[in-house]
Protein backbone atom coordinates (compact mmCIF):
# COMPACT_ATOMS: atom_id res chain seq x y z
CA UNK A 1 0.00 0.00 0.00
CA UNK A 2 1.10 3.32 -1.01
CA UNK A 3 2.65 5.47 1.68
CA UNK A 4 1.88 9.48 1.91
CA UNK A 5 4.92 11.92 1.43
CA UNK A 6 4.94 15.05 4.18
CA UNK A 7 6.87 16.54 1.16
CA UNK A 8 8.46 15.73 -1.91
CA UNK A 9 8.76 17.03 -5.66
CA UNK A 10 7.54 14.75 -8.54
CA UNK A 11 8.44 15.59 -12.59
CA UNK A 12 6.18 14.58 -15.54
CA UNK A 13 6.94 15.36 -19.25
CA UNK A 14 4.61 15.89 -22.36
CA UNK A 15 5.79 15.94 -25.92
CA UNK A 16 4.33 17.98 -29.41
CA UNK A 17 2.66 16.90 -31.98
CA UNK A 18 6.10 17.69 -33.67
CA UNK A 19 7.60 15.26 -31.47
CA UNK A 20 9.17 12.39 -34.22
CA UNK A 21 7.20 9.98 -32.05
CA UNK A 22 3.89 11.81 -31.82
CA UNK A 23 4.12 12.28 -35.53
CA UNK A 24 3.94 8.36 -35.85
CA UNK A 25 1.23 8.10 -33.58
CA UNK A 26 -0.77 11.04 -35.28
CA UNK A 27 -0.62 9.32 -38.36
CA UNK A 28 -1.45 5.97 -37.08
CA UNK A 29 -4.58 7.22 -35.77
CA UNK A 30 -5.30 9.36 -39.05
CA UNK A 31 -5.17 5.77 -40.74
CA UNK A 32 -7.55 4.04 -37.89
CA UNK A 33 -10.32 6.62 -38.38
CA UNK A 34 -10.21 6.80 -42.04
CA UNK A 35 -10.80 2.60 -41.80
CA UNK A 36 -14.15 3.70 -39.13
CA UNK A 37 -14.94 6.24 -41.19
CA UNK A 38 -16.83 3.56 -43.92
CA UNK A 39 -16.46 0.83 -41.83
CA UNK A 40 -16.65 0.98 -38.05
CA UNK A 41 -16.12 -2.79 -37.99
CA UNK A 42 -12.56 -2.18 -39.36
CA UNK A 43 -9.70 -4.35 -37.39
CA UNK A 44 -6.72 -1.96 -37.03
CA UNK A 45 -3.07 -2.27 -35.39
CA UNK A 46 -1.19 0.48 -37.54
CA UNK A 47 2.15 1.38 -36.55
CA UNK A 48 4.48 3.68 -37.89
CA UNK A 49 8.05 5.03 -38.45
CA UNK A 50 9.36 8.59 -39.59
CA UNK A 51 13.10 9.23 -39.87
CA UNK A 52 14.99 12.09 -42.60
CA UNK A 53 11.89 12.38 -45.54
CA UNK A 54 10.37 8.88 -44.95
CA UNK A 55 7.32 7.34 -43.53
CA UNK A 56 6.84 3.81 -43.18
CA UNK A 57 3.33 2.50 -42.58
CA UNK A 58 3.31 -0.94 -41.34
CA UNK A 59 0.58 -3.07 -39.69
CA UNK A 60 -2.43 -5.52 -39.82
CA UNK A 61 -5.15 -3.90 -41.08
CA UNK A 62 -8.70 -5.43 -42.34
CA UNK A 63 -11.16 -3.13 -43.29
CA UNK A 64 -13.96 -2.49 -46.13
CA UNK A 65 -12.96 0.92 -46.74
CA UNK A 66 -11.04 2.10 -49.50
CA UNK A 67 -8.41 4.09 -48.01
CA UNK A 68 -5.24 6.22 -49.68
CA UNK A 69 -2.63 5.45 -46.98
CA UNK A 70 0.06 7.64 -48.37
CA UNK A 71 -2.49 10.76 -48.71
CA UNK A 72 -3.93 10.33 -44.54
CA UNK A 73 -0.36 10.03 -43.78
CA UNK A 74 0.85 13.08 -45.54
CA UNK A 75 -1.72 15.03 -44.17
CA UNK A 76 -1.65 14.23 -40.90
CA UNK A 77 2.39 15.43 -40.84
CA UNK A 78 1.35 18.96 -42.76
CA UNK A 79 -0.96 19.61 -40.06
CA UNK A 80 1.53 18.94 -37.74
CA UNK A 81 3.35 21.71 -39.74
CA UNK A 82 6.11 20.03 -41.33
CA UNK A 83 5.02 21.84 -44.61
CA UNK A 84 8.99 22.95 -45.63
CA UNK A 85 11.77 21.23 -47.05
CA UNK A 86 14.45 22.72 -45.72
CA UNK A 87 14.06 20.98 -42.52
CA UNK A 88 13.90 17.29 -43.30
CA UNK A 89 11.07 16.11 -43.49
CA UNK A 90 8.19 17.78 -45.63
CA UNK A 91 4.94 16.49 -46.14
CA UNK A 92 5.06 16.82 -50.08
CA UNK A 93 7.72 15.55 -50.34
CA UNK A 94 8.76 12.67 -48.53
CA UNK A 95 8.98 9.40 -49.17
CA UNK A 96 5.95 7.04 -47.97
CA UNK A 97 6.51 3.00 -47.93
CA UNK A 98 3.47 0.90 -47.49
CA UNK A 99 3.77 -2.23 -45.83
CA UNK A 100 0.15 -3.38 -44.77
CA UNK A 101 -1.69 -6.69 -44.39
CA UNK A 102 -4.97 -8.08 -43.16
CA UNK A 103 -5.13 -9.43 -39.53
CA UNK A 104 -4.06 -12.68 -38.16
CA UNK A 105 -7.21 -15.01 -38.74
CA UNK A 106 -6.22 -16.84 -35.37
CA UNK A 107 -7.06 -13.30 -33.51
CA UNK A 108 -9.99 -12.65 -35.37
CA UNK A 109 -11.75 -15.49 -34.49
CA UNK A 110 -11.09 -14.99 -30.42
CA UNK A 111 -12.64 -11.45 -30.96
CA UNK A 112 -15.57 -11.53 -33.37
CA UNK A 113 -19.06 -12.68 -31.67
CA UNK A 114 -19.78 -15.82 -32.46
CA UNK A 115 -16.61 -17.24 -33.82
CA UNK A 116 -13.95 -18.27 -31.32
CA UNK A 117 -14.27 -20.64 -28.64
CA UNK A 118 -16.91 -18.16 -26.46
CA UNK A 119 -19.68 -16.89 -27.78
CA UNK A 120 -18.76 -13.31 -26.80
CA UNK A 121 -16.78 -10.68 -28.37
CA UNK A 122 -13.35 -11.62 -26.44
CA UNK A 123 -10.81 -9.58 -25.65
CA UNK A 124 -8.38 -8.63 -28.45
CA UNK A 125 -4.77 -9.47 -26.58
CA UNK A 126 -4.09 -10.90 -22.62
CA UNK A 127 -2.73 -8.21 -20.59
CA UNK A 128 -3.29 -5.65 -17.87
CA UNK A 129 -4.56 -2.30 -18.11
CA UNK A 130 -5.00 0.69 -15.42
CA UNK A 131 -7.29 3.79 -15.13
CA UNK A 132 -6.07 6.78 -12.55
CA UNK A 133 -7.70 9.91 -11.04
CA UNK A 134 -7.02 12.65 -8.67
CA UNK A 135 -8.68 15.58 -7.48
CA UNK A 136 -5.66 17.55 -7.15
CA UNK A 137 -6.50 18.94 -10.59
CA UNK A 138 -10.34 20.25 -11.69
CA UNK A 139 -9.33 17.52 -14.17
CA UNK A 140 -8.76 14.68 -12.15
CA UNK A 141 -5.46 14.83 -13.33
CA UNK A 142 -1.68 14.88 -11.72
CA UNK A 143 -0.77 18.04 -11.42
CA UNK A 144 2.95 17.82 -12.88
CA UNK A 145 1.48 15.84 -16.52
CA UNK A 146 -1.06 18.31 -17.30
CA UNK A 147 0.37 21.18 -16.55
CA UNK A 148 3.17 19.80 -19.49
CA UNK A 149 0.82 18.80 -21.86
CA UNK A 150 -0.60 22.87 -21.74
CA UNK A 151 2.11 24.01 -21.97
CA UNK A 152 3.65 22.46 -25.14
CA UNK A 153 -0.29 22.48 -26.23
CA UNK A 154 -0.27 26.47 -25.98
CA UNK A 155 3.43 26.62 -27.52
CA UNK A 156 1.65 25.01 -30.74
CA UNK A 157 -1.59 26.97 -30.72
CA UNK A 158 0.48 30.29 -31.01
CA UNK A 159 2.71 28.74 -33.62
CA UNK A 160 -0.16 27.95 -35.72
CA UNK A 161 -2.45 31.00 -34.60
CA UNK A 162 0.10 33.20 -35.30
CA UNK A 163 2.73 32.48 -38.16
CA UNK A 164 4.13 35.27 -38.49
CA UNK A 165 4.98 36.36 -34.82
CA UNK A 166 6.15 32.64 -34.05
CA UNK A 167 7.79 31.90 -37.40
CA UNK A 168 11.27 31.44 -34.97
CA UNK A 169 9.23 28.08 -33.60
CA UNK A 170 9.20 24.79 -35.47
CA UNK A 171 7.32 21.81 -34.43
CA UNK A 172 9.18 19.74 -32.47
CA UNK A 173 8.79 20.33 -28.83
CA UNK A 174 9.21 19.11 -25.18
CA UNK A 175 7.77 20.26 -21.68
CA UNK A 176 8.88 19.13 -18.05
CA UNK A 177 7.02 20.39 -14.43
CA UNK A 178 8.36 19.68 -11.53
CA UNK A 179 6.00 20.00 -8.46
CA UNK A 180 6.25 20.18 -4.81
CA UNK A 181 3.74 17.75 -2.52
CA UNK A 182 3.37 18.26 0.71
CA UNK A 183 0.98 15.88 2.48
CA UNK A 184 -0.15 14.60 -0.45
CA UNK A 185 -1.24 17.71 -1.95
CA UNK A 186 0.51 19.69 -4.86
CA UNK A 187 1.50 23.29 -3.93
CA UNK A 188 4.17 24.76 -6.23
CA UNK A 189 5.35 24.38 -9.07
CA UNK A 190 9.42 23.84 -8.79
CA UNK A 191 11.00 23.75 -12.17
CA UNK A 192 10.09 24.06 -16.04
CA UNK A 193 11.82 22.73 -18.67
CA UNK A 194 10.94 23.35 -22.09
CA UNK A 195 12.78 22.52 -25.32
CA UNK A 196 11.74 23.69 -28.51
CA UNK A 197 13.14 23.29 -32.31
CA UNK A 198 13.44 26.90 -33.84
CA UNK A 199 14.75 28.70 -37.03
CA UNK A 200 18.49 29.53 -37.15
CA UNK A 201 17.83 33.26 -36.69
CA UNK A 202 16.11 32.49 -33.40
CA UNK A 203 17.09 34.61 -30.52
CA UNK A 204 16.81 32.46 -27.13
CA UNK A 205 15.71 35.94 -24.65
CA UNK A 206 12.38 35.41 -27.33
CA UNK A 207 12.03 31.58 -26.07
CA UNK A 208 12.68 32.47 -23.04
CA UNK A 209 9.77 35.29 -22.58
CA UNK A 210 7.48 33.28 -24.69
CA UNK A 211 7.92 29.86 -22.27
CA UNK A 212 7.60 32.33 -19.19
CA UNK A 213 4.59 33.84 -20.52
CA UNK A 214 2.76 30.38 -21.72
CA UNK A 215 3.51 28.58 -18.14
CA UNK A 216 2.23 31.64 -16.47
CA UNK A 217 -1.57 31.51 -18.13
CA UNK A 218 -1.93 27.64 -18.42
CA UNK A 219 -0.77 26.75 -14.63
CA UNK A 220 -3.29 28.19 -11.80
CA UNK A 221 -1.82 30.92 -10.17
CA UNK A 222 -1.76 29.33 -6.76
CA UNK A 223 1.05 26.92 -7.87
CA UNK A 224 3.43 29.76 -9.24
CA UNK A 225 5.54 32.17 -7.46
CA UNK A 226 8.80 34.48 -8.39
CA UNK A 227 11.21 31.58 -7.60
CA UNK A 228 10.36 28.92 -10.24
CA UNK A 229 13.23 27.94 -12.14
CA UNK A 230 13.05 27.86 -15.69
CA UNK A 231 15.46 25.58 -18.23
CA UNK A 232 14.89 26.97 -21.67
CA UNK A 233 16.56 24.86 -24.45
CA UNK A 234 19.15 23.56 -22.03
CA UNK A 235 21.73 22.72 -25.00
CA UNK A 236 21.58 26.03 -26.20
CA UNK A 237 20.54 24.68 -29.38
CA UNK A 238 17.48 23.19 -31.20
CA UNK A 239 17.33 23.72 -34.78
CA UNK A 240 17.56 19.70 -35.94
CA UNK A 241 14.84 17.97 -34.76
CA UNK A 242 11.59 15.90 -35.56
CA UNK A 243 12.04 13.00 -37.58
CA UNK A 244 15.37 14.50 -38.81
CA UNK A 245 16.85 14.58 -35.69
CA UNK A 246 15.47 11.50 -34.35
CA UNK A 247 13.55 8.54 -35.74
CA UNK A 248 9.69 8.37 -34.52
CA UNK A 249 7.73 5.25 -33.65
CA UNK A 250 3.90 4.95 -33.18
CA UNK A 251 3.50 4.36 -29.27
CA UNK A 252 6.90 4.92 -27.82
CA UNK A 253 5.06 7.63 -25.24
CA UNK A 254 2.96 5.71 -23.76
CA UNK A 255 3.79 7.35 -19.76
CA UNK A 256 3.45 10.94 -21.91
CA UNK A 257 -0.32 9.46 -23.62
CA UNK A 258 -1.38 8.77 -19.40
CA UNK A 259 -0.60 9.99 -16.02
CA UNK A 260 3.16 11.69 -16.82
CA UNK A 261 4.53 8.16 -14.70
CA UNK A 262 1.85 8.73 -11.34
CA UNK A 263 0.30 5.31 -10.55
CA UNK A 264 0.97 2.11 -12.43
CA UNK A 265 0.97 1.12 -16.12
CA UNK A 266 0.51 -2.34 -18.15
CA UNK A 267 2.75 -1.36 -21.25
CA UNK A 268 -0.19 -1.21 -23.91
CA UNK A 269 0.40 1.51 -26.56
CA UNK A 270 -3.00 2.88 -27.69
CA UNK A 271 -2.42 4.87 -31.17
CA UNK A 272 -3.61 2.99 -34.50
CA UNK A 273 -5.52 0.64 -32.48
CA UNK A 274 -8.75 -0.12 -33.27
CA UNK A 275 -11.12 -0.66 -29.79
CA UNK A 276 -10.88 -4.49 -30.10
CA UNK A 277 -7.63 -3.95 -28.68
CA UNK A 278 -8.06 -3.87 -24.78
CA UNK A 279 -4.80 -2.44 -24.39
CA UNK A 280 -6.51 0.61 -25.82
CA UNK A 281 -10.10 0.17 -24.75
CA UNK A 282 -9.77 -1.35 -21.08
CA UNK A 283 -7.51 1.97 -20.53
CA UNK A 284 -10.06 4.22 -21.78
CA UNK A 285 -12.74 2.38 -19.55
CA UNK A 286 -10.51 2.23 -16.45
CA UNK A 287 -10.00 6.11 -16.50
CA UNK A 288 -13.33 6.45 -17.05
CA UNK A 289 -14.22 4.72 -13.62
CA UNK A 290 -11.53 5.87 -11.75
CA UNK A 291 -12.83 9.98 -12.52
CA UNK A 292 -16.70 9.03 -11.80
CA UNK A 293 -15.38 7.68 -8.39
CA UNK A 294 -13.43 10.48 -7.37
CA UNK A 295 -16.12 12.77 -8.70
CA UNK A 296 -18.82 10.84 -7.22
CA UNK A 297 -16.59 11.75 -3.29
CA UNK A 298 -16.03 8.04 -3.08
CA UNK A 299 -12.12 8.60 -2.99
CA UNK A 300 -9.52 11.72 -3.22
CA UNK A 301 -7.05 9.40 -5.38
CA UNK A 302 -8.06 6.38 -7.01
CA UNK A 303 -6.14 3.35 -9.79
CA UNK A 304 -8.25 0.79 -11.22
CA UNK A 305 -6.42 -2.10 -12.88
CA UNK A 306 -7.73 -4.80 -15.07
CA UNK A 307 -6.60 -8.35 -17.13
CA UNK A 308 -7.64 -10.05 -19.72
CA UNK A 309 -7.15 -12.90 -21.54
CA UNK A 310 -7.45 -12.75 -25.34
CA UNK A 311 -10.32 -14.21 -26.69
CA UNK A 312 -12.44 -14.18 -23.28
CA UNK A 313 -15.15 -11.72 -22.49
CA UNK A 314 -15.19 -11.02 -18.84
CA UNK A 315 -12.19 -9.45 -16.78
CA UNK A 316 -9.57 -12.14 -15.27
CA UNK A 317 -9.75 -9.73 -12.47
CA UNK A 318 -10.43 -5.85 -11.16
CA UNK A 319 -9.01 -4.13 -8.41
CA UNK A 320 -9.05 -0.68 -6.82
CA UNK A 321 -6.72 0.74 -5.35
CA UNK A 322 -7.80 4.60 -3.02
CA UNK A 323 -3.80 4.44 -1.97
CA UNK A 324 -6.18 4.66 1.57
CA UNK A 325 -7.89 7.66 0.82
CA UNK A 326 -11.20 5.85 -0.04
CA UNK A 327 -14.02 7.03 1.98
CA UNK A 328 -15.73 3.28 2.65
CA UNK A 329 -14.61 0.87 4.81
CA UNK A 330 -12.07 -0.74 2.48
CA UNK A 331 -11.19 -0.75 -1.44
CA UNK A 332 -12.39 -4.22 -1.30
CA UNK A 333 -16.53 -2.86 -1.59
CA UNK A 334 -15.41 -0.42 -4.44
CA UNK A 335 -14.26 -3.23 -6.55
CA UNK A 336 -18.07 -5.13 -6.07
CA UNK A 337 -19.77 -1.32 -6.37
CA UNK A 338 -17.53 -1.36 -10.16
CA UNK A 339 -18.35 -5.03 -10.93
CA UNK A 340 -22.17 -3.53 -10.64
CA UNK A 341 -22.37 -0.69 -12.19
CA UNK A 342 -20.01 -0.90 -14.88
CA UNK A 343 -19.86 -3.04 -17.78
CA UNK A 344 -15.96 -4.27 -18.69
CA UNK A 345 -16.70 -6.83 -21.33
CA UNK A 346 -15.03 -5.85 -24.48
CA UNK A 347 -18.29 -5.61 -26.29
CA UNK A 348 -19.57 -3.39 -23.08
CA UNK A 349 -16.67 -1.48 -22.94
CA UNK A 350 -17.57 -0.08 -27.04
CA UNK A 351 -21.17 0.22 -26.77
CA UNK A 352 -20.15 2.42 -23.43
CA UNK A 353 -18.04 4.76 -24.71
CA UNK A 354 -18.97 4.59 -28.07
CA UNK A 355 -15.64 3.80 -29.51
CA UNK A 356 -16.78 2.49 -32.90
CA UNK A 357 -18.77 6.07 -34.24
CA UNK A 358 -16.47 8.71 -32.21
CA UNK A 359 -17.04 11.31 -35.37
CA UNK A 360 -20.52 11.57 -34.34
CA UNK A 361 -20.01 12.48 -31.03
CA UNK A 362 -17.76 14.76 -31.69
CA UNK A 363 -13.96 13.47 -31.44
CA UNK A 364 -11.57 11.62 -33.61
CA UNK A 365 -8.71 9.04 -32.59
CA UNK A 366 -6.16 11.36 -34.25
CA UNK A 367 -7.60 13.81 -31.34
CA UNK A 368 -5.91 11.58 -28.90
CA UNK A 369 -2.46 11.07 -29.96
CA UNK A 370 -1.22 14.54 -28.70
CA UNK A 371 -0.96 15.87 -25.68
CA UNK A 372 -2.63 13.13 -23.59
CA UNK A 373 -5.09 10.67 -23.96
CA UNK A 374 -6.67 11.52 -20.30
CA UNK A 375 -7.79 15.21 -18.73
CA UNK A 376 -9.65 16.66 -21.71
CA UNK A 377 -13.03 16.99 -21.29
CA UNK A 378 -14.08 16.13 -25.21
CA UNK A 379 -13.60 12.65 -24.60
CA UNK A 380 -16.54 10.01 -23.94
CA UNK A 381 -14.50 8.43 -20.74
CA UNK A 382 -13.93 11.87 -19.03
CA UNK A 383 -17.70 12.10 -18.57
CA UNK A 384 -18.48 12.04 -15.43
CA UNK A 385 -22.18 10.74 -15.41
CA UNK A 386 -22.01 7.44 -13.13
CA UNK A 387 -21.45 9.22 -10.07
CA UNK A 388 -25.20 8.77 -9.04
CA UNK A 389 -24.92 5.13 -9.85
CA UNK A 390 -22.08 4.90 -8.38
CA UNK A 391 -23.28 6.76 -4.85
CA UNK A 392 -26.63 4.87 -5.22
CA UNK A 393 -24.97 1.62 -5.13
CA UNK A 394 -22.18 2.50 -2.74
CA UNK A 395 -24.95 3.29 0.18
CA UNK A 396 -25.55 -0.68 0.93
CA UNK A 397 -21.47 -0.88 1.93
CA UNK A 398 -21.62 2.64 4.15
Amino acid sequence: MSKIHAEHVFTSESVSEGHPDKVCDQISDAILDACLKEDPESRVACESLTTTDLIVISGEISTKSKVDWERVARKAVAEIGYTHEDIGFCADSCKVMICIHKQSADISQGVTEGEGLFKEQGAGDQGMMFGFATKETEELMPAPIIFSHKIVQELARRRKAAPEEYAYLRPDAKSQVSVRYKKGEPVRVETVVVSHQHTPEMRIEELEALVKDVAEEVIPAKFMHDEVNYYVNPTGRFEIGGPNGDTGLTGRKIIVDTYGGVGSHGGGAFSGKDASKVDRSAAYMCRYIAKNIVAAGLADKCEIQVAYAIGIADPLSINVDTYRTGKLANDADLEKIVREVFNLRPAGIIETLQLKRPFANGWSYKDTAAYGHFGRDHFPWEKTDRVEALNKVAEKYK
